[in-house]
């Protein structure tokens, strides 16, 4: 089932002690970091509830993985979908035969704000002169605003994605929230095996070499060799979008937010 949010201007909850956050997930990595995915869900879900738990996904290249294991664990756990108004129609479509296969019942579309749009990329080709701030229109601000409410979320971010997450913890604070990453250790022969092993459909566009599906302008096939991000943003110094940097952190302070 799909949901669109509003796209109303909300006020911030009280801000918990990030202090106290960041040393609650320090705790939970050094204790249940090499835990396997499926058990850092069902322990993730114990720690926080249904409340303030989801999971954000881009139905790109690998996310059949993690969606299988949530769905599998609970198919009304509540999915973020950012629609950044840029996806690729494979994208889409896929989303839609991964929420019938897996009966996902609980997938909330966020979109860019009307308002950031028509004052910031009314034309649709901001990404042309200044990627970044398409970016914090089309994905950092919405995604802002999905996870607000919460006080952890899952990923599907990989260690073996790029250079930048070759360190990635399981569990990792961001602000006063925790982000959790139940795949940080997984390699692409592990999601491979998980693939075949459950007969879960890919994203089409795997199949032309991308690894890493973000917004069509800015997404290219992975060349030979290079890591699965290769692709994005292909010939700029960016290498994130932002919705997990300290952009995201920024947003969620943000008084316009």
């Amino acid at each position: 089932m799909l949901a669109k949010s509003g796209q109303l201007e909300a006020g911030l909850r009280p801000l918990d002690d990030e202090e106290a956050v960041a040393a609650e997930a320090a705790a939970l990595e050094a204790r249940y970091g090499e835990l396997e995915p499926q058990d850092v869900i069902t322990l993730s879900i114990g720690r926080f509830g249904y409340e303030e738990l989801a999971a954000v996904s881009s139905f790109g290249a690998d996310s059949a993985v993690l969606l299988h294991m949530l769905a599998r664990i609970d198919p009304a756990l509540p999915i973020i979908f950012l629609d950044t108004g840029k996806h690729f129609e494979e994208t889409l479509r896929y989303r839609d035969a991964l929420a019938a296969d897996f009966g996902l019942r609980n997938i909330t579309v966020y979109e860019p704000l009307t308002s950031a749009l028509v004052l910031g990329d009314p034309s649709g080709d901001l990404h042309r002169s200044d990627v970044d701030a398409c970016c914090n229109i089309r994905k950092v601000e919405p995604m802002a605003r999905a996870v607000e409410p919460l006080a952890a979320w899952f990923t599907g971010r990989k260690r073996f994605q790029a250079s930048t997450r070759n360190a990635l913890p399981v569990f990792e604070a961001t602000g006063p929230r925790i982000r959790i990453n139940p795949l940080a250790r997984w390699t692409t022969a592990d999601l491979a095996a998980y693939m075949r092993a459950h007969q879960l459909r890919e994203n089409p566009l795997v199949a032309y070499g991308y690894l890493s599906i973000g917004c069509f302008p800015c997404t290219q096939p992975v060349k030979p060799g290079e890591d699965a991000r290769s692709g994005r943003w292909a010939g700029q110094a960016k290498i994130e979008c932002g919705i997990h940097l300290s952009d995201l952190d920024h947003s969620l302070t943000a008084s316009s937010l």
